[in-house]
């Protein structure tokens, strides 16, 4: 993992409309991972377009439905494509914490969806109060990954994000210390030259600060009319 300070914060481009969502999501086959017919997805997403819950929010596959290990593979940057490092064979695994309350539907909204560069620098285990504290909550990795999908500028040399909603429960019920992240591999180590600037599913320890890495969230997750 690289230790560059990150520079000033850039913003990040608004997302699409939920029907040009929808639209990327096809071209992509999410669809058929989740075994969703593409007019069902049209219909949702001309649902939320037509609903105050759509403006600005990133339309999302439920993770059930459309896994990290199907969906990592579809991220692009500059024509290469994403992976989950090998170390991190577990990833379905990871879940959404305990208090992250999922709709029940198989897409739904996260509106207000914010990369967290404010708080690059913090660990995993001082910024999930923080964020609870604010009325946010943290992103789930098949969110981020579906946010990276639809805009794959959100990823940036010192201006990536943790997705801390999701985590793995160890057999006696406590916590593993992986948290999972997404950012630009830099081709070293296990990854592969072949992968250097390619976007990257990882995991970071808890306790552990990295000054290049945000914590992404939202305000909250909605199915339509709810």
């Amino acid at each position: 993992m690289s230790e560059t300070s990150p520079t000033a914060s850039a913003a990040v481009p608004a997302l699409p409309s939920p029907s040009a969502q929808a639209e990327r999501l096809i071209d992509l086959g999410v669809h058929e991972i989740a075994g969703l017919s593409a007019a069902a997805l049209r219909a949702f997403a001309e649902s939320a377009g037509a609903s105050p819950e759509g403006a600005g929010a990133l339309l999302a596959v439920h993770p059930d439905r459309a896994p990290a290990s199907a969906l990592a593979p579809l991220l692009r940057l500059d024509g290469r494509p994403g992976f989950v490092v090998t170390d991190m064979s577990d990833v379905d695994l990871f879940a959404p914490l305990d208090g992250i309350a999922l709709p029940d539907a198989p897409l739904y909204l996260l509106p207000g969806i914010d990369r967290g560069d404010h708080m690059a620098g913090w660990s995993p285990v001082e910024a999930l109060p923080a964020l609870a504290a604010r009325g946010r909550t943290p992103l789930l990795l098949t969110e981020g990954i579906h946010w990276v999908l639809q805009l794959p500028a959100v990823l940036e040399r010192n201006r990536c994000f943790m997705t801390i909603g999701s985590r793995l429960r160890k057999a006696d019920g406590a916590l593993d210390a992986r948290t999972p992240a997404i950012w630009i591999s830099n081709g070293t180590g296990r990854d592969g030259r072949e992968r250097r600037n390619a976007p990257k599913v990882g995991w970071c320890w808890a306790g552990n600060r990295h000054t290049w890495l945000g914590f992404a969230s939202a305000t909250d997750r909605r199915g339509l009319g709810r």
